[in-house]
């Protein structure tokens, strides 16, 4: 049976990138030998989004590709103690009909995004 999902975020300085979600996310963490850290990364659900599809007349088409995002209740108070940390948002949150959206950028990492979802969640399942 499927005890969990195992993201990765491949970067250019892995370093810089797990100092930040070691410090300034404040992820858990085990080391899994000579610094190789893995994160626990909480609750998570799983979508699947379709590559194209038409909602309201507007056609959406995306190429197959996986993608991160971190949750949250409050996004605002989120990006403010992120911030608070020495976190950088790619602008502000945006409403994206699924929930308050930012990017997030990670040092050595592409951004990840982060949001306060509107839609039921799965992780309390």
């Amino acid at each position: 049976m499927i005890t969990s999902i195992h993201t990765l975020v491949y970067s250019d300085d892995a370093d810089a990138t797990r100092e930040f979600f070691r410090d300034v996310l404040g992820l858990p963490l085990v080391d899994a030998g000579h610094g190789w850290l893995i994160f626990g990364t909480g609750r998570s659900e799983l979508g699947v989004h379709p590559t194209r599809s038409e909602h309201g007349g507007q056609v959406y088409e995306s190429p197959r590709h996986h993608s991160i995002a971190f949750m949250c209740d409050d996004i605002a108070a989120t990006m403010a103690e992120l911030a608070s940390k020495g976190a950088t948002f790619a602008g502000e949150a945006q409403d994206h009909g699924y929930g308050l959206v930012v990017m997030m950028q990670v040092p050595g990492a592409d951004d990840i995004q982060l949001y306060q979802p509107k839609h039921p969640v799965a992780y309390d399942l």
